[in-house]
């Protein structure tokens, strides 16, 4: 199956914080990583949080290095990872009209 290339921006960490710092990767440039596996310990203003890894797949690039500082939202590292299959579309045609009623809505009550 091919593969395509996936960028994971550092996270929002939560109360207002904008950077972090890396600390230490917990994965190499073609390390295989599994989703959810520790990935870089960054410490922030308030501690020191592992992320774990948000795909599986294998690293392609760390954007950054150790004792650097990353704005939220920056590219943190680069995963090759299994290109999803072609999901199934609409079979058939879509309208590209609106069609009318085929029944009259009476908005008034009939008087006798």
């Amino acid at each position: 199956m091919a593969e395509e290339n996936v960028t994971f921006t550092l996270p929002d960490l939560g109360e207002g914080l904008v950077e972090a710092t890396v600390l230490e990767w917990q994965v190499a440039v073609g390390d295989r990583v599994e989703r959810n596996a520790p990935l870089v310990e960054v410490e922030t203003t308030k501690s020191a949080v592992v992320i774990p890894s948000p795909k599986e797949g294998r690293i392609v690039e760390l954007h950054a290095e150790e004792d650097e500082v990353v704005a939220v939202g920056a590219p943190l590292v680069t995963f090759a990872v299994e290109a999803e299959a072609p999901q199934a579309g609409i079979v058939g045609r879509v309208p590209t009209e609106e069609a009318r009623p085929a029944r009259r809505v009476r908005l008034k009550p009939p008087t006798d």
